[in-house]
């Protein structure tokens, strides 16, 4: 079995903020994204989301559950993508050997080089495709590469704290892409759940989030389907 690692039950639990088969939805207003983001560790108050914070958040959301789509076979609108991307670039990481820079450490000019032992770096985009107790939900900084090869990505210096917790989730998926277990997150092959999951088989060949519930759904809409458009059995005159 593998084990989930943090960085993507942090992803998961942002994708699935939204619940396509009850119709919620968790992020509809700036207060309930500080709520999400308090929630996940990833933002202290008093500090607060305000529109403009939700809107970026919805994007990347957006974005994100249509990349999952994809190792189930889905097509990704691309227009979505596109629009994560965008989003991806308002929150820029830091690939860094010092470990993270502090929070309120102001932004470097735009004409100024990197900060010392920090590489600019942006988070993975969303068309990369990958090699094959109380506490944070997942880390705000991610060792790029594996624990063993000296960089960091963090948060850029510089953000306000919303978009810095934001920047957080940008970290997590960043480290599943570059860590190869991205196609692992998925989301549920049956469109009415839409549910994602992270995915344990060995060969990574789960489609549903429940083989009971959602696999037999969808096995039972093709039979049907299949019932209906059979030719009608033929009586043999007496």
């Amino acid at each position: 079995m593998y084990e989930e690692p943090a960085t993507a039950r942090l992803v998961e639990a942002f994708a699935n903020t939204v619940d396509v088969e009850l119709g919620t939805d968790d992020l509809s207003t700036p207060e309930q994204l500080t709520d999400w983001l308090v929630g996940q560790h990833l933002l202290a108050r008093p500090h607060r989301a305000d529109p403009d914070d939700l809107a970026l958040a919805l994007r990347l959301r957006g974005g994100l559950r249509e990349r999952l789509g994809v190792p189930v076979g889905d097509q990704p609108a691309a227009a979505l993508l596109a629009e994560a991307d965008s989003a991806l670039r308002e929150l820029p990481l830091l690939a860094t050997v010092g470990g993270a820079p502090p929070a309120n450490q102001p932004a470097a000019p735009s004409d100024a080089g990197p900060t010392e032992g920090a590489e600019p770096a942006r988070g993975a985009g969303l068309d990369a495709t990958d090699g094959a107790g109380a506490g944070p939900a997942a880390p705000e900084a991610a060792p790029v590469g594996g624990a063993g090869a000296g960089l960091v990505l963090v948060p850029a210096p510089g953000l306000p704290p919303v978009r810095r917790g934001l920047a957080g989730v940008a970290v997590a998926w960043s480290e599943l892409v570059l860590a190869g277990d991205a196609a692992r997150l998925k989301r549920c092959a049956e469109h009415e759940c839409a549910w994602v999951f992270w995915d344990v088989s060995k060969n990574r060949s789960r489609r549903w989030c429940s083989m009971r519930v959602c696999g037999n759904r969808n096995k039972a809409r093709r039979f049907a389907a299949k019932r209906a458009v059979a030719p009608a059995p033929t009586t043999r005159p007496n």
